[in-house]
């Protein structure tokens, strides 16, 4: 679910996001970006592949909160929020671009200290099959991992 990037001189964040259709947020949480100063020409960053599989995009309006947002497509608040790299109670803004997770799908979002073993009883699968459904696993806080329903 995740492919590694090397950045292009002059290239940013937001081109990068932009490209793999993802946010700035997730890209961060991903990749474990505190600052800004820490991005650079030739440096290789993890990013989401094959998203348009699992998840719709939603474009934030004015008045939206993550709680009617959630709310609106039946899932759970907390999980959109970490979805994309947010805290509940961040700032959202208008046409800023969302991730909202497909029906049909469990999703995860690996914590510190995670293991194949510890995500696998998570979804109630074995090992091999979190894997085929996952075929790259990082395990870095912040990664989403998901299981067909």
């Amino acid at each position: 679910m995740f492919d590694k990037y090397s950045l292009k001189k002059g290239e940013t964040l937001e081109n990068v996001a932009r490209r793999f259709h993802t946010n700035v947020g997730v890209l961060k949480d991903i990749n474990n970006i505190y600052y800004d100063e820490q991005v650079r020409a030739g440096m290789d960053v993890i990013v989401p592949k094959n998203q348009e599989h699992y998840f719709n995009y939603y474009v934030i309006e004015q008045g939206d909160n993550l709680y009617a947002i959630a709310r609106k497509y039946n899932i759970n608040p907390e999980l959109l929020a970490s979805m994309n790299g947010l805290d509940m109670d961040d700032f959202i803004y208008p046409n800023q671009e969302i991730l909202i997770p497909k029906s049909g799908y469990s999703y995860y979002i690996t914590k510190e200290g995670d293991t194949i073993e510890t995500v696998s009883k998570v979804f109630d699968e074995n090992e091999r099959e979190l894997l085929q459904m996952n075929p790259v696993v990082y395990l870095l806080a912040g990664q989403i991992l998901i299981k067909k329903k």
